[in-house]
């Protein structure tokens, strides 16, 4: 593995795993909140389309391609971990886990959008002078993946043994994951609202 992928890769872990931007790891478990470890699948599958939006906007904002208010961003990435969390609460919610419409999926998508353009001005200084993005690009959302990836296995192994071994139901963790998500988003959003 050559160093600027790895660099790069590193960089997409970091950005990921930042404790003091935490904003990023809320909205997994958010995401995640509502699925049990068995639901593996499902969860990989609407964390890539997460990170594929992410990617996009990266990618369009390294081009050039598209340009935004950086402090409205800053208030729809808390808004984003509020609708999501929101949804888990929401009557049938258990029910939208087990049979997942097509929008279940295509949210994350979306939402990876407006997450990714607030990185999008950093990731743009990284590259600097760079000839192409598509490695730097392709390496930093490898990272960003691994380590959604890392976030997730961490939220089902605690899902599983909060679920069996201290025998706290579905609904019970659900509400209880997706309350504090929805009440630390309400905080993210009071302290960036932009008006």
């Amino acid at each position: 593995m050559n160093s600027e992928f790895y660099t790069y890769f590193q960089l997409g872990l970091q950005h990921i795993a930042d404790l003091n931007a935490y904003d990023h790891i809320l909205f997994i478990v958010a995401l995640c909140a509502i699925y049990r470890p068995e639901d593996w699948k499902k969860v990989l599958i609407l964390v890539t389309a997460f990170t594929i939006g992410h990617s996009l906007t990266l990618a369009m904002a390294a081009l050039d391609l598209i340009r935004f208010r950086q402090e409205l961003i800053e208030f729809l990435i808390p808004v984003t971990i509020l609708f999501t969390a929101a949804l888990n609460l929401l009557p049938g919610a258990e029910k939208s886990r087990q049979h997942m419409p097509l929008w279940k999926y295509l949210l994350p998508l979306v939402f990876g959008f407006i997450h990714g353009m607030g990185f999008s001005n950093y990731f743009k200084s990284l590259l600097g002078k760079e000839e192409s993005v598509v490695k730097p690009l392709f390496a930093f959302n490898l990272g960003i993946e691994a380590g959604q990836i890392g976030i997730v296995v961490a939220l089902m192994i605690l899902s599983f043994l909060v679920m069996g071994l201290a025998r706290i139901k579905q609904p019970v963790w659900t509400r209880l994951v997706s309350g504090i998500a929805a009440v630390m988003a309400l905080f993210l959003m009071w302290e960036t609202k932009f008006w």
